[in-house]
């Protein structure tokens, strides 16, 4: 590809697809969508360094791909994040602060934003459901403001398309959280 081109999304994904070879030839699963790819990889607590040291074989592999096409990672937009029970996250978190991905040392996060959801170490969803809670409010508060300009009908489908659509996307995800959860949304 030329120096400086641009490729659309689409174009993008077919162009960037031939790297997810190169990724599963490794036993990473991962998702590959628009121009981010994610790698999950299961690690036992008391073998991180077999998985660290398979992370490191996929990401020299996956950086000679990327320089052959033309691509590179972005640190700033790049993330790790362990997810475990308390007692796995002890043992891990105490012996990785970071992990080192394409020559880059990634720092372990707390949380991690995927496609609009919170995740974070033993997925509860609380930072999540805060987030979600806390844009309601704002968006019932802003309707407020402008409510004696609408009608009650356009006031009502605003609420539900600004409101709503945040308390239903991914809720399937809540399922069997803690009460403390649900009741927070259940108060927007």
């Amino acid at each position: 590809m030329p120096q400086g081109s641009v490729l659309g999304p689409l174009l993008f994904a077919v162009y960037s697809s031939p790297v997810a070879d190169v990724i599963a030839s490794h036993g990473v699963h991962h998702h590959q969508f628009a121009d981010d790819t994610q790698l999950r990889l299961a690690i036992s607590a008391d073998n991180t360094a077999g998985g660290i040291s398979i992370l490191a074989a996929y990401t020299a592999d996956v950086t000679l791909w990327d320089m052959q096409n033309g691509l590179q990672l972005n640190p700033d937009k790049s993330e790790a994040l362990i997810i475990g029970t308390t007692a796995q996250l002890h043992a891990v978190i105490s012996a990785v602060s970071s992990v080192a991905v394409a020559g880059i040392e990634l720092p372990v996060a707390d949380e991690m934003k995927v496609l609009g959801v919170v995740l974070d170490r033993r997925l509860t969803f609380q930072k999540h459901v805060t987030m979600v809670a806390r844009s309601c409010h704002y968006h019932a508060q802003a309707n407020r403001h402008i409510r004696h300009l609408l009608s009650t009908e356009l006031a009502s489908t605003l609420a539900r398309s600004l409101i709503l659509t945040r308390l239903d996307y991914c809720n399937t995800l809540l399922h069997r959280s803690h009460a403390t959860s649900i009741q927070t949304l259940q108060r927007r």
